[in-house]
């Protein structure tokens, strides 16, 4: 009768640790990053030649999303999507000054504007203040 007892209780803890087991890899399979955040660097170059490097992550998927909604940018609306004029906090204005925005993908200019452009995982993305005068 007491080996009986003895199994059952053994067997009841045996069950006990597989179910503590179980949530616990449940519960750490919950840590992970469930946002599809993409992460990328941002660098700016100011008028001045001042460079700003950041280490980015965001869940929209276009680049001119992320900069929006991490206020790192402002501009307006066009036919061609956000044409920026500031970028951390410096205006330019190439009607006053001939001074713009660039946009460099991974070390090359941008063949399109900002709002075509898909975030990629570790892509390094440069504004650059430029003078196309």
């Amino acid at each position: 009768m007491r080996k009986a007892t003895f199994n059952k209780k053994a067997l009841l803890a045996v069950l006990l640790c597989v179910i503590l087991t179980a949530v616990s890899v449940a519960g750490l399979a919950g840590c992970k990053n469930d946002t599809n955040e993409t992460g990328f660097k941002l660098v700016i170059v100011h008028k001045d030649g001042t460079e700003k490097t950041l280490d980015l992550k965001s869940s929209k998927t276009t680049l001119a999303d992320a900069l929006l909604e991490k206020k790192l940018v402002e501009g307006d609306d066009s036919e061609y999507g956000l044409y920026i004029k500031t970028v951390d906090g410096e205006t330019l204005d190439y009607n006053a000054d001939g001074y713009y925005w660039s946009l460099l993908v991974n070390g090359e200019y941008s063949m399109v504007g900002v709002s075509s452009v898909n975030i990629e995982e570790g892509a390094v993305y440069t504004l650059k203040a430029e003078n196309g005068m």
